[in-house]
């Protein structure tokens, strides 16, 4: 009758504990009931015996699009941990994880499952537990759950009834269990070696060369040793896998980690530091998922839109500088190289650094895109400043050997002049780079740092092709027009649209900021720089007034600081006008079973104004959206909208222009071309 009356009571315990976990669980962060992965808690045995062991499935099910994570998330996920509720005299050794795949987003590495998982463990039962004991156990487990967009860290609480009793395995319930154990990665019988090489991390797993390999990946489960987005360099050498890839962190000692052998299988493996082999043989691998393809016709895209951006208007005047340049040397073979590559390589590193700090915004969890810096007031007043400048040594207030070129500079600082040109031309030119490179720029979204990096380049060797050609091509430098008094005058006309530039600029900071106090400072900054810049031409002439110079540099200086602290205090406030669009407004125009267009643009974008003002807003098209009731949305990125920066993702693309038309009752939009005409819209609405 005791032990009938301690049996009960422990069983009462045990379903109070797993309330209070289930009512803990509701009062906690995570109250919705639902989860994007479902588990549940399965045990191979209903009645392990005292003395032996169980196998537990912990089975995820993951809604589409979402994913779970091994053990080692990666970049930027993490694995499921259980806080178990246990009976006395029973444990629970920890998860095994199925093999995991390589998932690639916004370049950073995830180890991932997208499909239905089950997580296996052995639950032992101490030989002391009497039978017909009540072995019921609970825990809370918590896990990250993410789509391609975003990540939900999820809770729940899990549980399955057991009791102490003789071990039996159902047939129904051993074949299952089979099926998840045939996916664990099988454990090597030896222990490999690794090794740090300055930069990259080499690794040698003994493996027959008799046993095939497919596509293989591995993943490293202990922290700070690998790089897990770099490329990964498989090679055979007798018995072994040479493995090579890039290193990160600065772990010591042993190391454990999963070998991918082929679709499903794998091999666990430890590491121990070691002398590794010399590569081998080539062992084709699945490039970690990279679309080769898709990597090259986005690098050849990138250098084809940026060679054309060489005719907007703000970079223009900036490739004819240097060939002015040229023309004033001579047309020297030696200073044209030497220009030609500096220009080339300041356009090339800019385009990479703000690759770079896109895809680092992105890693952090910014919602950012390109051209991201012209959503910064005070990156737009700086450029102001830089357009200023070009404009007013145009038009010949002044002389800067960046620009002006003389012999001796080309011997000994043309390549400073030429570095700092290409980079702003690399600058400025993202504004109107939305037409251009539109999928090419999308496509950076679906590749790797290492992958996409090189196309943010290519836009930078595109600007720099036609003055490389120049460097190099003495037919093209030989046809460079001889140096006389037209070279002046041709310099003052590329003031024009260098002057269009700055006055566009100062519209945009003008929407940014308002009207309001935010913009004296700004306003005092470009002034004092204006009388600064035609001051310091007036010295070159022969004035002897330094005084003037200096009291206008130290009102610039303070004017400028002033301007940034301003911008810190109040950045990003001013809202985009006439932005309409919303998820929510979409889903309501959507319903009304009308056709839908919705463009999102930006102040600083100069091919969207063009498209507003010579097809959306043209009298014919708005009077043909209004016949057939078309709604209209428009989401304005002018100052950056997270909102919005996930919708260009989910059509592949990281900048505006974006054009979408929903045609009534279709379950996707239809992505329009960059460059609009009033024909192509109006027929739009013709065909609805």
């Amino acid at each position: 009758m005791k032990l009938a009356s301690e049996a009960f009571v422990t069983r009462i315990g045990r379903a109070l504990a797993a309330l209070l976990a289930a009512l803990l669980l509701a009062a906690g962060p995570a109250r919705a009931q639902a989860t994007h992965i479902s588990p549940r808690l399965v045990a191979e045995s209903a009645m392990p015996a005292p003395g032996g062991t169980t196998t537990l499935a912990l089975t995820m099910t993951p809604e589409k699009p979402w994913h779970g994570y091994w053990v080692n998330g990666g970049d930027a996920g993490f694995g499921l941990t259980v806080e178990w509720n246990l009976p006395d005299g029973v444990s629970v050794a920890p998860f095994r994880y199925p093999v995991p795949d390589a998932l690639i987003l916004f370049g950073m590495m995830n180890h991932v499952y997208e499909h239905p998982y089950a997580l296996l463990a052995e639950l032992r039962v101490d030989r002391s537990v009497a039978p017909g004991s009540d072995l019921t156990l609970s825990g809370v487990a918590n896990w990250l759950a993410c789509t391609d967009k975003v990540c939900v860290p999820e809770r729940a609480v899990i549980s399955v009834e057991l009791t102490a009793g003789d071990g039996t395995i159902p047939a129904e319930a051993r074949a299952r269990f089979d099926g998840w154990r045939a996916l664990l990665p099988q454990p090597l019988d030896r222990a490999g070696r690794w090794e740090r090489r300055g930069g990259s991390v080499r690794f040698a797993i003994p493996l027959p060369a008799s046993v095939a390999i497919d596509a293989p990946h591995l993943f490293v489960e202990t922290q700070d040793v690998i790089d897990y987005a770099a490329p990964q360099r498989f090679s055979r050498r007798g018995d072994h896998i040479i493995v090579e890839t890039s290193a990160k962190g600065a772990r010591e000692g042993p190391v454990t980690a999963l070998l991918r052998t082929g679709e499903g299988r794998g091999l666990s493996l430890r590491l121990v530091p070691g002398p590794v082999p010399a590569a081998g043989e080539p062992v084709a691998t699945d490039a970690a998922g990279i679309n080769m393809g898709l990597f090259w016709t986005a690098f050849g895209g990138a250098i084809l839109g940026g060679l054309i951006l060489n005719l907007m208007p703000c970079v223009f005047p900036i490739l004819s500088l240097k060939a002015l340049s040229l023309a004033r040397s001579g047309g020297d073979a030696r200073t044209a190289r030497i220009e030609a590559l500096a220009y080339t390589a300041g356009a090339i590193l800019t385009a990479l650094l703000l690759g770079g700090a896109l895809l680092a915004l992105r890693a952090a969890g910014e919602q950012v895109g390109w051209a991201f810096q012209l959503q910064h007031p005070v990156s737009v007043l700086a450029l102001l400043l830089l357009a200023l400048a070009i404009t007013l040594n145009l038009l010949g207030f002044y002389e800067l050997p960046s620009f002006s070129g003389g012999q001796a500079l080309a011997d000994q600082g043309g390549a400073a002049g030429g570095f700092w040109t290409g980079a702003l031309a690399a600058f400025v030119a993202t504004p109107c780079s939305g037409p251009l490179l539109g999928a090419a720029l999308g496509a950076t979204l679906a590749l790797p740092a290492w992958a996409a990096l090189p196309v943010f380049g290519g836009l930078g060797l595109g600007l720099a092709l036609p003055f490389l050609a120049i460097g190099f091509v003495p037919a093209l430098r030989n046809r460079l027009p001889k140096p006389g008094p037209w070279m002046s005058r041709f310099r003052r006309w590329m003031a024009l649209p260098m002057g269009l530039t700055t006055l566009a600029l100062v519209w945009l900071l003008w929407r940014q900021l308002g009207n309001g106090d935010q913009l004296i400072w700004p306003a005092v900054a470009v002034a004092m720089a204006l009388v600064l810049l035609t001051h310091y031409g007036a010295i070159q002439r022969g004035d002897r007034r330094s005084w003037l110079l200096i009291a206008s540099g130290l009102l610039f200086a303070v004017s400028l600081g002033a301007t940034v602290a301003e911008v810190a205090r109040a950045e990003r406030t001013a809202e985009g006008s006439g932005s309409t669009f919303s998820p929510d407004a979409l889903a309501k125009a959507r319903a009304s079973g009308k056709p839908v267009f919705v463009y999102f643009t930006a102040d600083w974008c100069l091919s969207c104004k063009a498209n507003e003002a010579g097809a959306i807003n043209r009298a014919a098209v708005q009077a043909a959206f209004d016949k057939a009731g078309v709604v209209t949305l428009v989401g304005d990125w002018t100052n950056g909208d997270p909102v919005i920066t996930r919708t260009l993702a989910e059509h592949g693309r990281n900048s505006v222009p974006l054009y979408l038309w929903y045609a009534p009752g279709a379950d996707k939009p239809e992505i329009l071309p960059q460059i609009l005409t009033p024909g192509m819209l109006i027929d739009k609405v013709g065909a609805k």
